[in-house]
């Protein structure tokens, strides 16, 4: 059967409101397992997460108005998440792992520090720090046209690459000008499509050629069509499988050993992996979709090992390790190259709030790594719910606090009066891209917006309105996302679009109804 859901990166405003080591013991079997440090302090690590558990944090607050901090497993009923897995790492060790809920909806197996879940594109960190070892070795060049070491296939010229190349730097950073964000997947019982088919946008492959449209080095493109391109150039130069690649240098060497970039997975390695589920909580048909392109978005792994790899970085950006790159190449990794985008990371902060990070969004899963550069601390969260990724942001924002981040903290708002009657002039349908629709409406005295595609896959037909809070007489926001919404009126005074500010990206969205 083929798939029949697809996310569009955009989602409804309650969803959009986007190391285990000898040293650590296991609780007996329960719906939740725990990994906790057996040292001195093990009290008060458990006393931690247990804050942490109950401390999810919104993203916006009332000015003078304490943040109301809600439980894990609410939030995971709220969000119809079955599963959720967490690792945490404190003063350079991971101080502890813990899995909740359940590997699939209704089930009985519960999700523990072991499970694997779809690591979807913090595959590309991964991934860049393989080719920036390959440059290391001198087997790769960064600034070097690809077509050059490119043996099996080539990027087609087009008019975009007469005067600038692909180049290894432009596709790490996105700067490449390669099409295609994304990929579907493939249900378990369909055909899948060879390297070549992907590259070429042949079938059985679900996905458009990936193809230069852009001039390289002129602005970002995010692009993990791009990815693809590296995943064939560094099997090329070494002639070794990308999954044989991956797991020599790299997993084997950082002990990932719950890590995997084999597609599909092993019959054994499946037994113990968390299903995917839609945005109404139902398990996704066959469990989870199929990524051939690996390079992009085709691992699967547990918190505990991505948290490893961030030590890594940590430590080598220290000058204290060299498992994998040197100082001098991870420094080099962690330069931003356009705006906050590196090479396989988004780099944030300066100062104490320097950070690295990246983030993964297959159907069904949602998960996020990030870490401080200056500092031993940092968090993985991996869920098996189409509606993690705020669940994500919740759980992070409960660690930041717990453990005295600088950053992530409830965004305090102020809510001003205004007439109700103003309101009547905002209700209606704005058009945030093809297909996917803002509805506002008014009840009573309140305003309230929901998003959906149209039209609505019944997956989504459940999702909650948001009730919006005026900042001014045009500003709003929600509080149940870090998302604010201006109204833009023509100049004879009718309102014709919506601005929604969400974090750093700006969608204007046109009335159309």
């Amino acid at each position: 059967m083929k798939p029949t859901f697809r996310q569009n990166g955009l989602v409804s405003f309650s969803i959009l409101a986007t190391v285990m080591s000898s040293g650590f013991v296991r609780a007996p079997a329960g719906q939740r397992s725990v990994a906790v440090a057996q040292t001195t302090g093990a009290a008060d690590v458990a006393q931690r997460i247990e804050r942490v558990e109950n401390g999810l944090l919104p993203p916006a607050v009332l000015k003078g108005v304490p943040p109301v901090k809600m439980k894990l497993a609410d939030r995971m009923r709220f969000y119809k998440t079955p599963g959720v897995s967490i690792a945490v790492i404190n003063d350079g060790r991971i101080e502890w792992a813990r899995g909740y809920g359940l590997l699939e909806a209704g089930g009985k197996e519960p999700v523990t520090p072991e499970t694997l879940f779809q690591a979807a594109s913090n595959s590309k960190s991964l991934t860049a720090m393989v080719v920036l070892r390959l440059i290391e070795q001198g087997k790769l060049d960064l600034d070097s046209d690809v077509n050059k070491r490119l043996v099996s296939w080539k990027v087609p010229e087009n008019e975009f690459t007469k005067d600038q190349k692909v180049t290894v730097r432009r596709l790490l950073a996105h700067t490449a000008g390669v099409s295609i964000p994304g990929f579907l997947g493939y249900s378990v019982d369909q055909p899948l499509p060879s390297l070549r088919q992907i590259l070429d946008g042949e079938k059985p492959a679900n996905s458009n050629p990936i193809r230069v449209e852009l001039k390289p080095g002129t602005k970002f493109l995010y692009s993990g069509g791009g990815y693809v391109i590296l995943r064939q150039l560094m099997m090329d130069v070494t002639g070794k499988s990308f999954p044989e690649l991956m797991q020599k240098m790299l997993l084997e060497r950082l002990g990932m050993t719950h890590s995997t970039f084999q597609q599909p997975l092993s019959p054994a390695l499946a037994s113990n992996a968390a299903a995917g589920h839609l945005p109404n909580g139902k398990e996704m048909e066959g469990k989870w979709f199929v990524l051939p392109e690996l390079a992009p978005d085709g691992l699967w792994t547990t918190p505990t090992d991505l948290a490893r790899l961030l030590l890594e970085v940590q430590k080598a950006r220290l000058g204290k390790s060299n498992k994998i790159l040197s100082t001098k190449s991870i420094n080099q990794m962690l330069t931003p190259e356009i705006d906050n985008v590196a090479l396989g990371w988004l780099v944030d902060g300066r100062d104490d709030s320097a950070r690295f990070s990246f983030g993964g969004s297959n159907v069904g899963y949602k998960s996020r790594m990030l870490a401080y550069m200056n500092s031993g601390r940092g968090v993985v969260v991996m869920t098996n719910g189409e509606n993690g990724a705020e669940l994500t942001t919740e759980i992070l924002r409960s660690v930041a606090a717990e453990y005295g981040w600088p950053d992530f903290h409830p965004r305090e708002r102020v809510v001003v009066k205004v007439d109700p009657a103003i309101y009547d002039s905002y209700v209606g349908e704005y058009e945030i891209a093809p297909g996917f629709i803002l509805f506002v409406t008014r009840e009573g005295d309140k305003l309230f917006s929901r998003a959906k595609p149209i039209p609505t896959p019944p997956s989504m037909a459940d999702q909650p309105k948001s009730e919006m809070f005026p900042e001014s007489e045009t500003t709003f926001f929600v509080k149940d996302a870090d998302a604010t919404f201006t109204f833009v009126r023509n100049d004879k005074g009718q309102v014709i679009q919506v601005n929604m500010q969400r974090t750093t990206r700006l969608f204007p969205a046109k009335k159309i109804k």
